[in-house]
């Protein structure tokens, strides 16, 4: 195999060098992508300015070059254009997967993907992409192709090359990025938006936590100066303020889109991305959300924040999403990941009813010990035998613990997993295969938008529906790319779902959920965690699921809010609005 690379290669080259032509392919112009909602309106468009500022190579600080040939191509300056080790590497990756997996591309490879090809996994892509580079490599050295490369990197926030990054990130320009801030400019395009510390400071500063490692790795730094710079704090510019309708919603889209077709399909592309957002109901959940109370702030940013999500359960359709109090770029909804507590029971509850346990069921609520473990109730009382129905509304710990270890932990965390959820984590030192799983003290926690979308499959009769933002997209020609896919899995027994939902409806008519009865079509369940960290209401009617979350983002104690007080409000105030 690795004969047959070699000689491909090689063969390639000698073609390649024989057959170069005066100029590159033309870099295409950039279009305007436009986002509409569910009606058509265009809610947003999205470009590139191209008033970017080139940096030269001499301008370029040492620290910020060696930190990308580090994380992406340490033998840049060996190779020819194509490191055939990479590329053996990469393809028994993909042969192994049954897939495309890796691409084992170097930074001149990069650039020539990203100047002159789609963002496509196919192996005909890879091809030109390899024959692209050979020729930049034919044409320019060395270092004006880490220049060019450097120039052409996407890092987010609509923000091309080092210079336009230095300036959107830390308001400075490239020249004067010290190493503290060139770690983290170069962790930031494995994945724009999830390592933007303006969207996902925690994830950003463990990815600049990585690039470090592999600077003293390759003897660019010493072990000493990256477990310094590890511990610094970033300085970041205050981002610019977004003006426009449902932009948490809109950002999601367009990180969607560039995961699927690469930033430049979306900035310059002139994409047609219909989505599933109800402008009328989005607005109504903004409108909800204002109802926080008001503590202290954390880094200038108001607390406690709160998210909230709108599913059509029968089509996976995201019909509104918040992720904050809109003073941020941190979207709570999708990224913010945090211990679910009780909300995470109906997992439990929908197992039990798959095992042979009915709403009836009698089981014991009385003191329960295990690995020197001993759950306790809210109200540190035990209430003797009680029937599954009332374990569900009262959210009694112990007897919940007694059933997941009963049916087993696992086909719990199997079941969530089967809807959606996952942040669970099955290995390592901390891991969720444990019976605190069933009360929703995990590992990571899970997203708003996650929980709530595995909940959907409660009404939709067992039926699992992924959740969408993205009903359709078209290419500027008008030709279709994707269209939401339909329908979902089976996940529970229609009968099961049944039950869980009368469960789930008694938690509203009579349990801890009873601040959003507004009618006996309203099922859900409350969810809060251990010191108030956490606050949840994830309810639903057969038409639509609508989960709330508040916390702080600095996990402070809310006083001693609960599920059932200010997120069901919310809900309740939100679904009102809607004439519910």
């Amino acid at each position: 195999m690795f004969s047959v690379v070699i000689i491909g290669g090689s063969c390639g080259y000698l073609l390649a060098a024989q057959n170069i032509q005066t100029d590159l392919p033309d870099i295409q112009p950039a279009y305007t992508t436009h986002i509409y909602d569910i009606k058509g309106n265009e809610i947003a468009t999205v470009h590139t300015e191209e008033d970017r500022e080139p940096a030269k190579i001499d301008k370029i600080p040492t620290n910020l070059k060696n930190a990308f040939l580090a994380v992406e191509d340490v033998r840049f300056y060996q190779h020819i254009g194509i490191d055939f080790r990479g590329v053996m590497r990469a393809l028994w990756e993909n042969i192994r997967h049954r897939s495309v997996t890796e691409g084992g591309s170097t930074i001149t490879q990069q650039l020539a993907r990203n100047a002159y090809l789609s963002q496509e996994q196919s192996y005909q892509r890879k091809i030109q992409e390899m024959f692209l580079a050979l020729k930049i490599e034919h044409r320019h050295t060395k270092d004006e192709i880490l220049e060019l490369y450097l120039n052409q990197i996407y890092f987010g926030q609509g923000a091309y090359g080092v210079q336009a990054a230095a300036k959107t990130y830390f308001g400075k320009n490239v020249e004067d990025l010290d190493l503290n801030e060139c770690a983290m400019l170069a962790g930031i395009p494995k994945s724009p938006n999830y390592y933007s510390p303006l969207n996902n400071l925690k994830a950003a500063q463990e990815r600049k936590s990585t690039v470090l490692k592999q600077m003293v790795k390759y003897g660019y730094i010493s072990a000493s100066t990256a477990h310094a710079t590890a511990k610094e704090e970033l300085h970041l510019a205050k981002p610019v303020s977004k003006v426009g309708k449902a932009n948490y919603f809109v950002d999601y889209v367009i990180q969607t889109m560039i995961d699927k077709y690469g930033a430049d399909a979306v900035y310059k592309g002139g994409l047609q991305i219909y989505t599933t957002l109800d402008m009328d109901m989005q607005q109504k959940a903004e409108e909800a959300l204002k109802n926080l109370p008001e503590m202290q702030a954390v880094n200038g940013v108001q607390q406690p924040q709160g998210a909230l999500v709108a599913i059509d359960p029968a089509t996976g359709y995201i019909k509104a999403m918040v992720g904050g109090r809109g003073t941020d770029m941190f979207n709570r909804a999708a990224l913010a990941e945090r211990q679910p507590g009780s909300a995470f029971k109906p997992f439990v509850f929908a197992v039990a009813l798959e095992s042979g346990y009915t709403p009836d069921t009698i089981v014991a609520d009385t003191p329960f010990t295990k690995y020197g473990w001993n759950p306790q109730n809210y109200d540190r009382s035990f209430y003797g035998s009680v029937p599954l129905s009332s374990v569900c509304a009262q959210s009694l710990n112990v007897a919940t613990v007694r059933i997941a270890d009963d049916v087993g932990i696992d086909k719990v965390i199997k079941c969530a997993k089967d809807l959606g959820i996952s942040t669970l984590v099955m290995e390592g030192e901390k891991n969720d295969v444990n019976l605190s799983t069933a009360l929703g003290g995990i590992t990571r926690g899970v997203t708003p938008l996650e929980l709530t979308s595995a909940y959907c499959a409660f009404p939709n009769k067992g039926m699992y529906v992924k959740h969408t933002a993205v009903a359709k997209v078209l290419d500027r020609d008008g030709n279709v790319l994707e269209t939401a896919p339909l329908p979902g899995k089976r996940v529970l027994k229609e009968e099961t779902a049944a039950s869980l939902n009368s469960m789930l409806r008694g938690v509203v008519a009579g349990g801890t959920g009873t601040a959003a009865n507004i009618n006996g079509d309203v099922a859900g369940k409350t969810g809060t965690t251990s010191e108030y960290h956490d606050a949840w209401f994830v309810g639903y009617m057969p038409d639509l699921v609508v989960g709330v979350w508040i916390g702080c983002d600095d996990n402070q104690q809310m006083g001693t809010m609960t599920g059932g007080t200010t997120p069901a409000n919310i809900w309740t105030t939100f679904m009102k609005s809607l004439g519910r």
